[in-house]
């Protein structure tokens, strides 16, 4: 079997027609895959797994490394990246059959092929790549580069302006097989998770175990032109909907909220603590089994370019 490590440029056999063939393929090198839907968002948890918030695990069990850990029993791709698996069996199950059907894409996890993903989502992320981390097997996104590494270590988001960690508890869209020759994971991108995790700390945050979350005032938003109410309201409003889709679609309606509060500020001349509202609309699709790197990625998107420049 070829080396989960090295993606093989040919895998002689016709044009793949469906995600699930791609999705087999990939499994047949080593790769646990996961069905996208087309927001490119894993599919929703079933109704059995919608119960897996903080009062403790869903009846399923939920699987590993989860909130809860333990063996999950359930058949259905639930529980995003956890759900990714090699087995054939379950991949071609009648309880993915739907998922299939419905995908726009496929995802892989790369912990669980002993990969890291460095995920740089624009020309300004691949030029300091290119200047900061040694050469390995690219893929080329939307709007930037995948590099990927042999290694595994910790996920993380928002190590750099535009840098992602996806790795041991995320997954990575299937583009292609890409170019170049993969190589180890370097010290370069292992520090890059420590100086981030750090750098919280000195700021007196705590973990996302037991958040802490910033209020928005007048303080962290002298610039805004919006009234205390509006902001509040907005929000308020924005976060109910949000925690009103518990069965699916928070995630978009996460990133909807997001997009809509931002287009509430383009005039303003800023700063107007987004930061801190994106903060709890990220909490929010939390709270209904969004995964919160997934969250923080639409969010992100949400905002758009706003968010980078709030300070």
């Amino acid at each position: 079997m070829t080396d989960p490590t090295d993606f093989p440029r040919d895998p002689r056999q016709p044009a793949l027609p469906t995600q699930l063939r791609t999705a087999l393929w990939l499994a047949g090198i080593g790769l646990p895959v996961l069905p996208l839907r087309a927001s490119k968002l894993p599919v929703g948890n079933c109704h059995d797994c919608t119960s897996s918030k903080s009062a403790g695990p869903c009846r399923c069990g939920d699987r590993p490394n989860m909130k809860f850990a333990g063996p999950c029993q359930c058949p259905a791709p639930c529980h995003a990246w956890a759900a990714a698996t090699t087995d054939p069996a379950v991949l071609t199950s009648p309880a993915w059959a739907r998922s299939w059907r419905q995908a726009g894409g496929v995802a892989y996890h790369p912990g669980g092929a002993g990969l890291t993903v460095v995920d740089l989502d624009n020309t300004e992320a691949v030029a300091w790549a290119r200047q900061a981390l040694p050469a390995t097997m690219t893929v080329a996104t939307t709007r930037g580069e995948h590099w990927i590494y042999r290694g595994a270590m910790q996920s993380a988001n928002g190590v750099r302006p535009g840098v992602d960690i996806k790795s041991r508890m995320s997954y990575a869209r299937w583009l292609n097989t890409g170019t170049g020759t993969m190589t180890a994971l370097p010290d370069a991108v292992r520090a890059l998770v420590a100086r981030e995790e750090s750098t919280r700390l000195r700021r007196g945050e705590v973990d996302s175990s037991s958040p802490a979350r910033a209020t928005w005032d007048r303080l962290v938003a002298t610039g805004c032109r919006h009234n205390d109410t509006f902001i509040r309201t907005g929000l308020e409003r924005g976060l109910a909907r949000i925690t009103a889709c518990r069965e699916e679609g928070a995630g978009s309606k996460a990133y909807g909220v997001a997009r809509f509060l931002a287009n509430q500020h383009t005039a303003c001349p800023g700063p107007c603590g987004l930061e801190i509202l994106a903060r709890h609309i990220i909490d929010a699709a939390v709270s209904v089994d969004v995964p919160e790197a997934y969250a923080e990625r639409a969010v992100t998107n949400g905002f758009g370019a706003l968010l980078v420049k709030t300070p």
